[in-house]
């Protein structure tokens, strides 16, 4: 269970430094390029999990999966959300849609949720009790 967790939160951690999002002319975004609390809320979550792991606590390690999850659900939707704002001066809806869609999601992201998969998955070590 430990080694789970602690595999866990080290993936998501690389993956909130991953890229996220490429714009066309400013570059790839990490979390911290998106928002600066979504990230210190996700880091947040990152040391949770790994203080469950560290203290052998299932649940708190599956919240803290779990709540990643979430804040990345979260993320996206307002990802798309704001492209599709930012946009709206255009009169034009097929351009628009045509310019969200110039904003890309990277590989980052699976990285994030894989290493929620992993801390969502953790469970309790059985006891075998010999009589």
């Amino acid at each position: 269970m430990r080694a789970q967790g602690i595999i866990g939160t080290a993936l998501m951690a690389v993956g909130g430094i991953s890229p996220l999002v490429h714009i066309p002319i400013v570059g790839n975004w990490n979390y911290f390029d998106l928002d600066m609390r979504l990230a210190i809320a996700f880091y947040a979550l990152v040391i949770v999990g790994l203080i469950g792991s560290f203290a052998s606590k299932a649940g708190v390690i599956r919240f803290a999966g779990f709540g990643a999850v979430v804040l990345v659900l979260i993320t996206l939707l307002g990802i798309y959300l704001k492209s599709q704002e930012s946009l709206s001066f255009l009169h034009f809806k097929k351009l628009v849609n045509l310019a969200a869609g110039l904003v890309k999601y990277k590989w980052g992201w699976y990285v994030i949720v894989a290493g929620a998969f992993i801390l969502f998955t953790v469970r309790k070590p059985r006891v075998i009790k010999v009589v």
